[in-house]
């Protein structure tokens, strides 16, 4: 009887002391599943988190147990409307924090205060990805909405490059950087989700990746700790297609390309090179053992955006709330997933004849990417970008010179894709 009960005992604290994802509800959450869109950490206790549509800062000191609020929207530092779009320090004082709203942020005291970055006039409109590299070096990049642009310093912020990409790329979301010279960049371009790479500094860059597929993004690129020469991509493609895990194992010369099980992929990050996770605005923690050959959704997490690896045994993530992966049991609570509610977006009428007219509600300032492609998921045309400055219902008419069919609108904000189908 004793030993059967040691034998329980045993069994109960070994599952216990599992490693898996669980949800930090030390940190304030979203109210209608928006997103945190960013975090990093320096080490396993001292990180930031970057909340998207509700334009919050936190920070924390002991590994997610408990966040501080250190600024955000309607505060003296960020009056107006703003989307904090990632975050990313040098050390535990020098940071910086890219926004969708043509500002760029750096603080000096580890996010007690933060100043504008007055470098670059007007550019860069959107900072959607960072990467530190060595102790002064830091690449930034944008935007997924266009224009495509690298950012760099090699002093801490206080002297800035940019680099504008048009002629490589159409929008570019992630950056990478093995060390100062060596480095990828992911967006995509008229042909499809791309990565490029660079050996200079960002001097020159080389195609290395395109998925020949218009309106798919390269969104998230991961180098593995233990070698970099193994690179990972996750492809956030259009309906009807899946997303997809790419990989290369040899700096990015060679790939090979695994179908994710959704089409909205934008979270990834990978413990080994068969070992990982996948998800994004419609999904939690997908995990694949075999290198994206099958995926099991471990029904935890919700509109990941984010997934930064700390070690085998140590990660956090980003999504409706921000996610922890730990032996340590937590005290987190209860915590709901919810699905992120999208914009209103009406095609009208439905069917359309020779006008396609479109009505979208803005729940706040926003950027417009609208594209149209037919019921096989084959681009035809963007059709408008646009810059939404404050909360509006705002209308779009277009020519409509098309077949009689089924055709897909692809609407994509800073808070999420959403496809219409819609008949003429």
């Amino acid at each position: 009887m004793k030993k059967g009960c040691y034998i329980l005992l045993l069994f109960s604290a070994t599952l216990s002391a599992q490693l898996q994802w669980r949800p930090l509800t030390s940190i304030l959450t979203n109210v209608d599943n928006q997103r945190f869109d960013d975090i990093f950490f320096l080490n396993e206790n001292l990180g930031w988190a970057a909340n998207g549509a509700y334009a919050a800062i936190y920070k924390t000191t002991d590994g997610g147990a408990t966040w501080s609020f250190k600024g955000g929207e309607g505060t003296t530092q960020f009056p107006g409307n703003w989307y904090f779009r990632n975050v990313e320090f040098l050390d535990e004082n020098i940071g910086f924090l890219g926004t969708l709203d043509n500002t760029f942020f750096k603080t000096t005291d580890g996010g007690d205060s933060w100043a504008a970055v007055n470098a670059f006039g007007n550019n860069p409109q959107s900072v959607c990805g960072m990467d530190a590299v060595g102790t002064s070096t830091l690449y930034g990049c944008g935007a997924y909405f266009s224009p495509a642009f690298v950012i760099k310093t090699t002093d801490s912020g206080l002297t800035w490059t940019y680099i504008d990409m048009s002629q490589y790329a159409s929008a570019l979301v992630e950056v990478v950087f093995v060390d100062e010279n060596i480095g990828y960049v992911s967006g995509n371009d008229d042909s499809g989700a791309l990565i490029l790479k660079t050996t200079d500094g960002g001097l020159t860059w080389t195609s290395i990746y395109n998925s020949n597929i218009p309106g798919e993004y390269v969104w998230k690129l991961q180098t593995l700790a233990s070698n970099p020469n193994v690179v990972f991509g996750s492809i956030e493609s259009v309906a009807p297609f899946l997303g997809r895990l790419i990989k290369s194992t040899d700096s990015g010369a060679t790939w090979v390309s695994k179908d994710a099980p959704e089409t909205m992929i934008q979270g990834m990050g990978f413990l080994s090179e068969n070992h990982g996770w996948m998800g994004g605005h419609t999904t939690g923690f997908y995990e694949t053992n075999n290198g994206g050959d099958t995926w099991a959704n471990t029904n935890v997490g919700s509109n990941l955006n984010r997934i930064f690896i700390i070690s085998d045994q140590l990660a956090y993530a980003a999504g409706s709330t921000v996610y922890k992966f730990s032996e340590l049991p937590l005290g987190t609570g209860d915590f709901k997933e919810t699905p992120r509610i999208p914009l209103k977006a009406y095609v009208e009428p439905n069917p359309v004849k020779d006008k396609l007219n479109i009505r979208i509600e803005f729940n706040g300032s926003d950027h417009l990417n609208l594209e149209l492609y037919d019921a096989a998921g084959h681009h035809i045309k963007l059709l408008q970008r646009d810059n939404i400055t404050a909360a509006a219902s705002k209308s779009y008419s277009f020519d409509f010179p098309y077949a009689s069919g089924v055709y897909l609108l692809d609407i994509h904000t800073n808070t999420g894709r959403q496809t219409i189908k819609f008949v003429k």
